[in-house]
């Protein structure tokens, strides 16, 4: 097993702070283009999005994408060309299959801050139609399947001392929502994550109160890059 071990520090600084947006990508996003960081396994984005009351992202497009939120604090106000309409709140899974294509707004209606957590993810095949899914209230351990990229995600919510399992997987993106966590020797705090690859019978210990949000990804043509 390989384990890269990415700071919170390390992220590139995004998004608009004048319009109350405040962004940190974890791979190649935008202006921020590194060769050596666009994908590991299938995701290719996680961002950490920061909107102050009565921020958001207008109406914009996406396409071959699979975008999956995580709230950690607020609520997301979610609107898009099929439809839907909801209300993201923690513990809510919020996923959003663009397929060939769609467009949809993200904002904070509320008067109280907004933090989530944004993963996308490139499906194994292009095209097709836009889905929408929530799950509310999703419990800990329940894994979430994002069968379209071949990837399941784990969410996990422990006590100190509490361990969990790494899944085995080629490939296994961690990511610490909150929290403090030790990992191979690594000591995790909120906003690190890290890339595991070809994992088996490893574990992960909260030496905190700790959340965490982990990918397990099926083996791809490209590999992590």
């Amino acid at each position: 097993m390989t384990t890269d071990v990415r700071r919170a520090a390390e992220r590139y600084q995004g998004g608009d702070p004048a319009a109350g947006i405040t962004t940190r990508h974890a791979f190649s996003f935008g202006p921020h283009y590194d060769p050596g960081n666009l994908r590991f396994g299938a995701l290719i984005a996680c961002n950490e999005e920061r909107l102050a009351p009565g921020a958001g992202f207008g109406e914009h497009p996406h396409s071959h994408t699979e975008i999956v939120t995580w709230v950690v604090e607020g609520e997301l106000t979610h609107r898009d060309s099929t439809g839907h309409e909801t209300v993201v709140r923690p513990g809510d899974v919020q996923h959003l299959s663009s397929a060939a294509g769609v467009r949809h707004v993200e904002r904070n209606d509320t008067g109280a801050p907004l933090t989530f957590v944004q993963m996308w993810l490139a499906p194994l095949e292009p095209g097709g139609d836009p889905r929408y899914e929530i799950v509310h209230g999703i419990a800990d351990s329940t894994p979430y399947a994002v069968p379209e990229a071949a990837a399941m995600l784990h969410i996990r919510r422990l006590t100190p001392g509490e361990r969990t399992a790494i899944p085995d997987a080629p490939h296994v993106y961690l990511h610490v929502v909150r929290g403090e966590v030790a990992l191979c020797e690594n000591h995790l705090t909120p906003g690190d994550a890290a890339r595991l690859t070809n994992t088996e019978d490893r574990e992960a210990v909260a030496v905190t109160e700790s959340e965490l949000l982990m990918w397990e990804m099926a083996a791809t043509a490209t590999g992590p890059r």
